[in-house]
């Protein structure tokens, strides 16, 4: 409990700055979780990545076997928005972001995406670091290299606030 309030006091000036001098409507509820979000952050920051992740690890950059060009545009679309690749596969995602606005690139599963994306809406302009995520500004491109190694079906989005819901998703199939 002294930890979670720890954790929870924590984030206060991280919602005063993000929203000004006051907090926008945030109450104890979203604060706490941003705060469980964080925890699962901290699993999900680089070498956190554990064996057990659904969709993958982070890759090595110098055993790519595929290299794929995705953009992302302000028509709320990935091109490609549907990848397959095989079990072990090792890709070099090469992001650019053909738009005027920030978009993003996330890999996860659904539940996932949604979890995060519902901690997008409640703390915008929160900064990612996890190695299966990038957020770009307009006109900027970087990389996300990737192990999927398990068999499924996966997804990747951009979570910034309203491009989700808006269809700004796409399908990775993994056999």
């Amino acid at each position: 409990m002294k930890i979670q309030a720890i954790l929870i006091a924590s984030l206060f000036p991280m919602v005063v700055i993000a929203g000004g001098n006051d907090t926008h409507g945030h109450d104890m509820e979203s604060m706490e979780h941003a705060s469980h979000h964080m925890e699962h952050s901290d699993h999900m920051q680089g070498q956190g990545h554990s064996d057990d992740d659904l969709f993958g690890r982070p890759g090595d950059p110098n055993k790519v076997d595929r290299t794929v060009q995705v953009d992302m545009l302000d028509t709320m679309r990935f091109k490609p928005n549907k990848v397959q690749f095989k079990t072990g596969e090792t890709v070099r995602f090469v992001v650019h972001n053909d738009g005027k606005i920030r978009h993003e690139m996330v890999i996860g599963t659904l539940d996932e995406l949604k979890e995060h994306e519902a901690m997008m809406r409640d703390n915008p302009g929160m900064k990612h670091d996890e190695p299966n995520m990038i957020s770009l500004a307009p006109g900027k491109q970087s990389q996300i290299i990737w192990q999927f190694d398990r068999a499924g079906s996966f997804e990747f989005a951009c979570l910034q606030p309203g491009h989700f819901e808006a269809g700004m998703f796409g399908r990775i199939k993994v056999k």
